[in-house]
């Protein structure tokens, strides 16, 4: 099993920054990539930004510029700085890691969810 810990959701004016964090544990042998996601609601889930471990990255176009996603390999952690927030970024962000558990078993796991609402 992995687990998934986010936290650093919460309310912003526009214009204000956030920032995301989520941290991996358990029966992790290697992690290839780690992202965010999130859903607003009535949309589909949607992709944010992923960063492979080659250290690569990508963004939804809409968040390009005014995001960057970064890493923590030691840590098993991935944030996500979040700057210029628009209410267009309102939605349930959610962190996401495939990689390969301990029993050499490739996975795809989830966390809990974290609401970032921006409003004035």
């Amino acid at each position: 099993q992995v687990q998934l810990v986010e936290s650093g959701g919460g309310l912003v004016q526009p214009g204000g920054s956030l920032r995301l964090s989520c941290a991996a544990s358990g029966s992790i042998y290697r992690i290839y990539a780690m992202g965010w996601y999130r859903q607003a609601p009535g949309k589909q889930r949607e992709l944010v930004a992923r960063m492979p471990s080659d250290g690569s990255t990508n963004y939804a176009d809409s968040v390009k510029g005014r995001f960057t996603i970064s890493r923590d390999n030691a840590k098993n952690a991935v944030y996500l700085q979040m700057n210029s927030l628009k209410p267009e970024d309102t939605a349930v962000y959610y962190c996401r890691t495939d990689g390969k558990n301990s029993g050499y078993r490739d996975f795809t796991s989830w966390g809990q969810g974290t609401q970032v609402t921006v409003s004035s």
